[in-house]
């Protein structure tokens, strides 16, 4: 087990946990869902960070200056960070699937609602706090966007290492088509509050077999450990319960 993983869990049985399997038929549509708006500041991008179980691509979160609003949020929720799931192979990585189907790797941007909470802390910890959009990535044609982001993680290599990383527009690795599915859920590492309104993403993005494995070259060691390869990242499926998955689209 990852040791993210040995402490005592936060809420153990909670039941509204992350991540789950969508089902497509059994989703809700729902006429009241809006289209999701973002609106990202390339310029507030600050570091990546190896966190030790996955890199962070850090913002500056001090304003509203790269937010997102609309969709199924009653409030503006502002980017705190965003970082990726992935597996060792391309069968599997993601942390949700779509009717079981998983994906090799899952990009989870990460806002939190600054109107209500005075911080991002205190948000993680309140039923509306945060707003996580999920896109899962499948394997096809070379990332433009991402590829930026590929090329400095060697010199994140090693888990507590961080460079900074400044301008780069988090928006180019969004899908065009503006479907979602919706639920409530809990961050899918710990402390696994319930905190979550979960906005995935219908519509994946491409990335070639060399961006995906630039991912597998990380590791959750730090320099001088023995190397563990930092793949499998994620967290197994929890029950739906007696939860709706709403979708923006019929």
């Amino acid at each position: 087990v990852h040791p993210l993983w040995q402490s005592p869990l936060t809420i153990p049985g909670g039941t509204r946990q992350s991540p789950i399997n969508i089902q497509w038929r059994d989703s809700v549509y729902d006429p009241f869902l809006k289209p999701l708006k973002i609106s990202y500041d390339p310029t507030t991008c600050l570091h990546i960070w190896n966190n030790g179980y996955s890199f962070l691509v850090e913002f500056d979160d001090t304003t509203d200056r790269s937010i997102i609003v609309g969709g199924p949020l009653e409030n503006q929720y502002r980017l705190k960070q965003f970082h990726f799931h992935w597996g060792a192979i391309n069968e599997w990585g993601s942390e949700h699937t779509v009717d079981s189907k998983f994906y090799p790797a899952e990009l989870h941007l990460v806002h939190w609602n600054a109107v209500v909470y005075p911080t991002f802390e205190e948000a993680v910890m309140e039923g509306n706090g945060l707003a996580v959009i999920g896109v899962f990535l499948k394997l096809g044609a070379h990332h433009e966007g991402l590829q930026t982001l590929v090329d400095a993680l060697p010199a994140v290599k090693h888990k507590d290492t961080v460079i900074e990383f400044d301008v780069f527009d988090p928006f180019c690795l969004i899908p065009s088509c503006p479907d979602y599915w919706t639920y409530a859920g809990s961050l899918t590492t710990p402390p696994l509050t319930e905190s979550v309104t979960w906005i995935i993403k219908k519509q994946p993005i491409e990335v070639d077999e060399n961006q995906l494995e630039a991912f597998r070259m990380l590791l959750f060691t730090s320099d001088g450990e023995e190397e563990k390869r930092m793949v499998d990242n994620f967290r197994p499926l929890q029950p739906l319960m007696n939860r709706t998955v709403r979708s923006s689209f019929q």
